[in-house]
């Protein structure tokens, strides 16, 4: 029968594996969103490449809490971390939309956004589940947090693809800056709830 302890280090393993995809993944889709965004001259397309950074920085923060045996003592500055980056990431979207809702510059259609948020709409929950669950099982509240924030990038590719769909088809370029100013409120609710810490979420006792 396998032990307790046995059954703790293979989840601390795979918690480690998983960050490490999401790293890897997310690394390459800010690449993709902020170039394609800047080319187009897209506020939500550069919102997302953001959040995907956050997402790294997210990460890595519980790739260094679990990077000791003892990662319950680094649990909440890992939390702060993953807040912090939250705010840091609403603070600048709404900067940029607000700017673009102002008349600062019009997206222009991306075929590369479009195919973007597609694949990360495709990719992402299923990674998001598999950190919640181990998070829950392990009782990590800041594996969970990091679940959501990789939830919140599938949130997000469903806004940002409705975005620039919308732009692309019919010219309404005000969608995108409303769509990154949605991608703004979300990032806020969810820096406070990273903040706070919530015990409940590591233990599976709270939806979400």
């Amino acid at each position: 029968m396998t032990t307790v302890p046995a059954r703790r280090a293979r989840l601390r393993s795979r918690i480690r594996w998983l960050v490490a995809a999401t790293i890897t993944y997310n690394v390459v889709e800010a690449a993709v969103a902020i170039t394609a965004g800047t080319v187009a001259s897209s506020a939500a397309l550069i919102g997302f490449g953001l959040d995907s950074l956050v997402e790294v920085a997210s990460a890595a923060a519980v790739a260094w809490q679990f990077s000791v045996a003892d990662h319950e003592r680094r649990e909440r500055t890992a939390l702060r971390v993953i807040a912090v980056s939250f705010f840091a990431l609403a603070a600048y979207v709404t900067f940029d939309a607000v700017r673009a809702l102002l008349g600062a510059g019009e997206a222009e259609h991306s075929t590369a956004g479009l195919v973007l948020a597609g694949l990360s709409l495709v990719v992402m929950p299923f990674l998001s589940y598999a950190q919640r669950r181990t998070g829950r099982e392990l009782g990590s509240a800041s594996a969970v947090a990091d679940s959501k924030q990789t939830l919140l990038c599938t949130y997000l590719s469903g806004v940002l693809l409705v975005g620039l769909a919308l732009n692309s088809l019919f010219g309404w370029a005000w969608a995108d800056p409303i769509a990154a100013l949605v991608i703004a409120a979300v990032a806020v609710k969810e820096g406070r709830e990273a903040w706070r810490g919530d015990a409940c979420c590591a233990t599976g006792s709270c939806d979400g």
